[in-house]
């Protein structure tokens, strides 16, 4: 992973996680039928889009530029969803796969902590430690479903 060298990159790299996240929500959704796991995923979300209209709220203070995850990033993720969702359904399955997209979150997130900390300020810290404990939460919520 490249260094981070701006205030803007770090503030970038948690509202792309959030829309990493939003959008997977979005492709798993309409697959999941129990209704426990589905509340679980919907009160994610919500969250998702809480983080990220704070760290668009942020860029804007700062005049950083965010953008959206690549088409091609978020065909690939939508495939491996709806054909691993078509094979099983089950809400084992559906944690599994929220889990495994929830540490990648995780992961992303520590590494531009301590690439960046020279350079992050007060609240683009704050918002990011936010998003890495709240997935840190996910992740242990999901495994209530293994």
């Amino acid at each position: 992973m490249q260094k981070i060298k701006t205030n803007g990159e770090a503030v970038a790299e948690i509202y792309r996680n959030a829309q990493l996240a939003l959008s997977s929500i979005e492709d798993i959704l309409p697959s999941v039928e129990d209704g426990d796991i589905r509340r679980e995923i919907c009160g994610q979300q919500n969250e998702y889009e809480k983080i990220s209209r704070r760290a668009e709220g942020l860029a804007r203070e700062m005049g950083a530029e965010i953008k959206a995850p690549s088409p091609v990033k978020k065909a690939m993720m939508w495939s491996a969803i709806k054909m691993n969702a078509a094979a099983d359904n089950s809400r084992s399955n559906i944690a599994q796969m929220m889990i495994r997209g929830t540490v990648t979150g995780i992961t992303s997130l520590k590494a531009t902590l301590s690439d960046g900390a020279g350079v992050m300020s007060g609240d683009v810290r704050r918002l990011m430690e936010e998003l890495i404990s709240l997935e840190e939460g996910f992740e242990r919520n999901l495994k209530n479903y293994l």
